[in-house]
């Protein structure tokens, strides 16, 4: 592990990666290239067998901000990121994916909204989906008041994970990450929402890369599956409501797992999402 150094930064920038060698640096260099500086970025390695850690040590060692762990036994996206989390110093979170690419004010922006706005303990923003290449084939934009969010968290992901920031002192205090197999970010949301309000800026923050490895119809049922665990605990556990409606919904959505191909849930689930 990267020696601290001895002043804590305002925001602990998380990554987790395995087996990313491919895309990797331009995910690394569109942090390190922020307008804002003020950051550590964490980057842990679980387990790969391709030259990743190579290139996340190589990147340490020119640039102090960069704090490079490699796991000793495989964790899985939960466990990584927790272990992020734990050694974090920053006041907020700000998560990142080893494949994607932030815009420069990405950062800046959302620390000065943040700054601005200490009831929100989490925020995100637009997204742009891409293919491999980074190449934009659409937009996908999220409700941006507390209100309209906490409408529509029981329908749909209210975020765009990695491109979301968050207080890490309260991230710390609910546990971090569930240890499901998908969806631990869909969790995570309702914990935090106990302790603050949500937001969305309108703002493009990240450009979201699918790749073909990224959507599995296989995946998707354990996904579905996992989402409408999280929301029946997010009723009996922390305390939130689900209206005649929602309710409704939960339990189509549980019938149609059995019911409608994957395939074409996923078709509709990107139509009524993405914006051109």
């Amino acid at each position: 592990m990267k020696q601290l150094a001895m002043n804590n930064p305002k925001v602990s920038v998380l990554m987790t990666a395995y087996n990313e060698e491919g895309y990797i640096n331009t995910s690394i260099d569109s942090i390190l290239n922020q307008t804002f500086n003020d950051f550590e970025l964490i980057i842990v390695d679980d387990c790969s067998t391709d030259k990743t850690w190579e290139i996340i040590q190589n990147y340490a060692k020119k640039d102090s901000r960069v704090v490079a762990i490699k796991n000793e036994k495989k964790l899985g996206i939960s466990g990584a990121i927790n272990k992020g989390l734990e050694i974090s110093r920053g006041r907020y979170i700000a998560k990142m994916d080893a494949d994607d690419w932030a815009y420069p004010y990405r950062l800046g922006k959302q620390v000065d909204f943040m700054e601005k706005n200490p009831q929100v303990v989490i925020s995100g923003g637009t997204m742009e989906v891409c293919d491999e290449k980074l190449v934009v084939k659409n937009k996908r934009a999220y409700n941006l008041t507390d209100k309209e969010i906490r409408k529509n968290i029981f329908f749909y992901n209210p975020f765009c994970h990695p491109a979301t920031i968050y207080k890490a002192d309260i991230a710390k205090k609910v546990g971090g990450y569930c240890k499901t197999k998908s969806a631990i970010d869909y969790e995570l949301y309702f914990k935090l929402g106990m302790y603050g309000e949500f937001a969305n800026l309108p703002d493009i923050l990240l450009k979201y890369r699918v790749n073909s490895g990224s959507i599995s119809i296989y995946k998707a049922r354990g996904q579905e599956r996992d989402t409408l665990y999280i929301r029946a605990k997010a009723v009996f556990e922390y305390g939130y409501k689900m209206n005649f409606k929602e309710k409704l919904y939960f339990f189509g959505q549980l019938i149609s797992m059995y019911v409608i191909p994957q395939k074409i849930k996923i078709w509709l689930f990107n139509l009524l999402r993405s914006k051109k």
